[in-house]
């Protein structure tokens, strides 16, 4: 038997997805997924692989532009 805990989000991460949201966000998939908010890197290094990594934020491929995905968008909402 097998136990998934999930990790819930931080007042941190939900600014983050409202950024991406708004359009503020660019992200690196080919550096590990480093996040930058308004033209500056994002302070905490580990909130864009982790929110990449939970299925929240992708890069779109042609711009590196961070983008919600549906279960980002979903989360944000409730």
């Amino acid at each position: 038997m097998s136990t998934t805990t999930a990790t819930p989000l931080t007042p941190r991460d939900r600014a983050v997805l409202r950024a991406v949201a708004a359009g503020r966000c660019e992200i690196s998939a080919a550096a590990g997924g480093v996040l930058v908010v308004d033209g500056l890197c994002f302070a905490d290094q580990f909130t864009g692989p982790r929110l990449t990594s939970a299925g929240l934020i992708a890069a779109a491929a042609e711009t590196g532009r961070a983008l919600l995905t549906a279960s980002g968008r979903a989360l944000l909402a409730a």
